[in-house]
């Protein structure tokens, strides 16, 4: 048994990519600014942008934010173990890493629901839409989203910490809870276990909310045309930006268990898609499809002369 504090645990998943790595190196710092440029851009543009002060484009920011996280959790660390010889972490950073990951995807879960109640009473409760989400309902529900998921988080890892540890090889391009549960030296991880399962089902409950709420969303924008105008506008790319998430961390967490351990570069793309697919299409998809959000970029970038804003 290793003194955990004192511990330093070895990085395994660039061992195949060390032949391009300097390749990889670029294109993964392409790909990180551009993925803060693109988020920036949309919450600057909200911001800056009186008439978007509305509670959906609020919510957007929120999850274009968390986004911003989860790519700065996993980013950093790549480009440095892309230009480094040994891939080593520390057992207090691997944590830090383990809190800001798993962070992220509860924020993301619990954005994504209060985003599709939101737009539950927009549709299908419009004439209550604003007594129900005033500022301070906005503000108390954005406080929820980031305590709960940080709450999630931290028992999370307080479970993961107390484990001693045997063993420092993590097959993985960043430390993940498993995988550092799985280094523990034949502790009880009962309580690990069954803390999974209670959040697996706490979020699985989410899932089934947001589906419920657009199986009423759907007969709702079937009554008129602004209706359907709306479900196509903010729901769709809501219900993608769901999909695509939710598959992402499925893919992830069934593969780190179930997948094999010889195909390490399968296994690189599993474990980054969720951190790295989502930051990036999210604020694309919501940036090309809600017109508000489109006209405001184009604006603010000086191509289109600002035009009068009004709701749908």
């Amino acid at each position: 048994m290793m003194n955990n504090s004192e511990l330093v645990l070895q990085l395994h998943g660039l061992n195949d990519s060390l032949a391009n790595r300097h390749m990889y190196f670029v294109l993964s710092l392409t790909v990180y600014m551009f993925t803060i440029f693109v988020n920036v851009i949309l919450i600057a543009t909200v911001c800056m942008e009186k008439m978007l002060h509305e509670p959906i484009y609020i919510f957007l920011c929120n999850l274009c934010f968390n986004g911003i996280c989860g790519a700065s959790s996993f980013y950093p660390k790549l480009l440095q173990d892309l230009l480094a010889d040994s891939h080593i972490i520390t057992y207090t950073g691997c944590l830090t890493q383990i809190f800001a990951v798993y962070c992220y995807v509860f924020c993301e879960f619990t954005s994504l629901t209060v985003m599709a109640y939101d737009r539950y009473v927009a549709i299908c409760r419009p004439l209550q839409y604003h007594i129900l989400m005033t500022p301070q309902r906005v503000a108390q529900m954005l406080l929820l989203t980031w305590c709960f998921s940080m709450l999630e988080t931290v028992v999370g890892v307080i479970l993961t910490a107390r484990l001693p540890l045997c063993g420092q090889h993590v097959r993985k391009l960043y430390c993940t809870n498993w995988e550092v549960v799985k280094l523990s030296c034949n502790a009880d991880i009962a309580i690990n276990n069954v803390y999974g399962f209670v959040l697996m089902f706490s979020h699985l409950l989410q899932t089934i909310l947001i589906l419920l709420s657009y199986m009423h969303l759907v007969r709702a924008s079937l009554r008129s045309h602004s209706d359907r105008r709306k479900f196509m506008q903010t729901c769709l790319p809501h219900l993608i930006t769901l999909l695509i998430f939710t598959l992402s961390l499925m893919f992830d967490n069934l593969y780190s268990r179930y997948g094999s351990v010889h195909e390490l570069m399968l296994r690189n793309l599993m474990s980054a898609e969720f951190l790295v697919v989502p930051p990036l299409v999210n604020p694309i998809i919501y940036g090309i499809n809600l017109q508000h959000i489109r006209s405001g970029i184009l604006h603010n970038l000086g191509l289109r002369p600002k035009a009068l804003l009004t709701h749908t």
